[in-house]
């Protein structure tokens, strides 16, 4: 009982002031273990076999159709360090303790092949190993070659590499694969080969590395030149690109951070790779190669990160891949119609989903706050004893006597306009806001700068007037009519519907400029400064997630610069849309209101009202905001990718984007792609039903 309760009391600690996470190695191995390891009836212990290890390494979810799913058993072997075909508790931690290491890809390629006494790897045991895991029909490398025989030694003077001999042989290997297949090919030796052997020779040797893009249009890189043949420039140029992505990827996306519209020219590429590398500068060759395979599908020459992510992307999947084995320019148009309405679909849904929880929490927002909402509209009604009678002193006297005279449910009065409302309204700001934010977003970081907020928010307060106005007008005269009705008897109340069939179409926008000019500059201030407060202030991010209750801080102090500075359009816009009473001045225009007050009643009558509306708009819109975001967690749509915030939190949907999987994953992955490098079809041999791999357990 007592840990059940202590659990409750965690829960709900974390429920109300968020959860960072923190690295805890230890725990987090034992529960990563524990959730994928089988249990030995006769011993008691818990381990891991071949497939329950796949499971913890290759999490189901990931995308495997660049490297299998079952080549990640290799890695098997590396974990079983007795060479029992059990991965045990500590064998894991080992594991991953090893991959934690910077240089954990190439360590594990070593282990894979090193001798656990010396340490070192045997040369004739690494080509045996090779020679077992080879595909049969790749083209055959030469082991005796003078490139290899500069790390190993040649025949009569071979010696074992060390880890950093190794690791530095993996990582010229690649190189020497294309250039020793390419003089395979090369019968007549003049420098050229076929695209059809040039597109073989990359397929072998790279495809676990490359697009689908890429590989799909590799033949076509014998248009770059005259003539239809690839030289050995051409496959040597086309190799350092690949091997230099990840600084192909800096180079683009400074470039494109620097230009108007996302997008870059061969020119902008190779300026921007003259001021951020020193020693790496990329001839035109590999320049053009770069360009011409981005810009299969967008000839303008002009180019954004969405093209180039085609190229660089090895996850990036043609539409035959995703659609099946589709054919031909009419297949390729019917699989973007089809992808495009599964778009059209998905978005629709997630705006209906938005929708839905927005109204929620806007309605909740708007109805914890609503009596001090009242309150603030009887105050700013108000006008001087000789213009009219002065009924409260203070807004706390006013609540009072609203409670006295017209009863607890007076604090209500005009509710179900306002909730009623508040769906559209709070609708349109969060949508228009979040789609002003992705269009002036960075393309790659989605970073965007102050005065774009600034635009977003206002614009989308501009916006949410269409709907605001008529709720206004209709809720004010509601709230007024209670204290009209105590103090002129003969008045009859009226319904809502009452006040819009009387007040027609054009009166209900009575006072719309003066509504522009409030919601305007408080969405502009309110939108940024809650984006600011929760991560410069609260610290969210990646690894932290607030709670509630720093939810409702940074909404509610967002609120009260943006409610108290624009109080004064808000007096103005109260005084418009309600209906003079006997004796009182009648306003023509947002300039004849404000200055009939300056002149009857002074400047501090513009900010009337003012900390009510602080007390009521502040912690509405924390109420708001942290309800949409707390909805947002507890009701997910299905599928849904990303976590879109109320504030324009919208990552960019295509381009070249960080690595979201776990760690252990990525590590695994990559030492994969180094191993895959000596052959695409390693940890896959194709060997006789029941043999078994000296040495390497994990190979079936």
């Amino acid at each position: 009982m007592a840990s059940t309760s202590a659990t409750l009391k965690e829960t709900v600690k974390e429920t109300l002031l968020g959860v960072e996470d923190e690295p805890q190695l230890s725990s987090q191995t034992r529960a990563e273990f524990m959730q994928h390891a089988k249990n030995d009836p006769e011993s008691g212990e818990h381990y891991m076999g071949q497939e329950e290890f796949v499971n913890a390494i290759a999490p189901e979810t990931e995308d495997y159709h660049k490297i299998k799913r079952s080549q990640y058993a290799v890695l098997f072997s590396i974990a079983d360090r007795r060479k029992t075909g059990r991965v045990t508790l500590s064998d894991w931690a080992t594991f991953n303790n090893l991959l934690a290491k910077p240089d954990a890809e190439y360590e594990i390629a070593f282990r894979l092949f090193c001798d656990p006494n010396t340490g070192v790897v045997d040369f004739n045991s690494f080509k045996e190993a090779y020679a077992r895991n080879r595909s049969p029909e790749n083209v055959p490398f030469d082991w005796n070659s003078t490139w290899a025989s500069l790390y190993v030694g040649d025949r009569k003077n071979r010696h074992s590499m060390t880890y950093p001999q190794f690791a530095q042989m993996l990582r010229g290997l690649q190189g020497e694969r294309i250039r020793q297949a390419f003089h395979h090919f090369d019968k007549n030796g003049d420098g050229y080969i076929d695209p059809e052997e040039f597109e073989r020779i990359i397929r072998e040797t790279a495809s676990h590395k490359l697009s689908d893009h890429l590989l799909s249009n590799l033949q076509t890189l014998c248009n770059i030149s005259p003539g239809s043949h690839i030289s050995y420039a051409n496959v040597r140029a086309f190799q350092n690109i690949i091997r230099d992505m990840d600084l192909v990827e800096l180079v683009i996306r400074n470039a494109v951070g620097k230009t108007d519209d996302g997008k870059i020219t061969r020119t902008d590429f190779l300026n921007e790779a003259a001021r951020i590398t020193r020693f790496s500068l990329f001839t035109p060759m590999e320049a053009d190669i770069l360009f011409h395979f981005a810009s299969l599908d967008q000839p303008s020459g002009r180019l954004g990160v969405s093209d180039f992510a085609r190229v660089l992307d090895a996850s990036w999947a043609s539409h035959h891949t995703v659609y099946g084995a589709a054919t031909g320019a009419a297949a390729d148009t019917a699989a973007a119609v089809v992808a495009k309405s599964k778009s059209f679909l998905h978005d629709a849904l997630v705006s209906i989903h938005h929708f839905a929880l927005g109204s929620v929490a806007g309605a909740f927002g708007a109805f914890m706050v609503y009596p001090i909402d009242l309150v603030k509209t009887r105050m700013q009604n108000q006008r001087k004893a000789r213009v009219g009678q002065l009924l409260y002193k203070n807004s706390l006297d006013c609540a009072t006597k609203v409670i006295r005279n017209e009863g607890f449910r007076g604090l209500y009065s005009g509710v179900l306009p306002q909730l009623v409302g508040v769906a559209p309204e709070k609708a349109i700001k969060l949508t228009i806001n979040d789609l002003v934010r992705g269009k002036a977003s960075d393309p790659v970081t989605g970073d965007i700068k102050l005065t774009w907020e600034i635009i977003a928010g206002g614009s989308a307060g501009a916006c949410q007037v269409i709907f605001t106005n008529p709720l206004e007008i209709v809720k004010i005269r509601l709230q007024i009519q209670g204290e009209v009705a105590k103090s002129q008897k003969a008045v009859e109340k009226r319904s809502a519907m009452w006040i819009v069939r009387n007040l027609g179409l054009v009166g209900l926008y009575k006072g719309a400029s003066a509504c522009l000019l409030r919601d305007v500059p408080f969405s502009a201030i309110y939108f940024p400064t809650y984006n600011h407060l929760k991560k410069d202030y609260f610290g969210e991010g990646p690894n932290k997630k607030l709670g509630i209750l720093q939810l409702l801080s940074a909404g509610a102090i967002a609120g009260m610069p943006a409610a108290y500075l624009t109080t004064p359009c808000d007096v103005i816009k109260t005084r418009l849309q309600v209906e003079a009473r006997s004796g009182e001045t009648s306003y023509t225009s947002l300039r004849h209101c404000a200055k009939t007050i300056w002149k009857e009643e002074g400047f501090r009558a513009f900010f009337k009202g003012g900390p009510a509306r602080i007390l009521r708009s502040s912690p509405q819109f924390g109420f708001t905001l942290a309800g949409y975001e707390l909805l947002q967690r507890l009701l997910p749509l299905p599928g849904e990718e990303h976590e879109l915030g109320p504030r324009g939190s919208l990552e960019p949907a295509t381009g070249l984007q960080e690595a979201k999987a776990p760690l252990p994953y990525l590590r695994s992955r990559n030492a994969l792609k180094i191993i895959l490098d000596l052959d695409v079809g390693f940890g896959s041999p194709k060997l006789a039903e029941g043999q078994k791999l000296p040495g390497l357990p994990g190979f079936r």
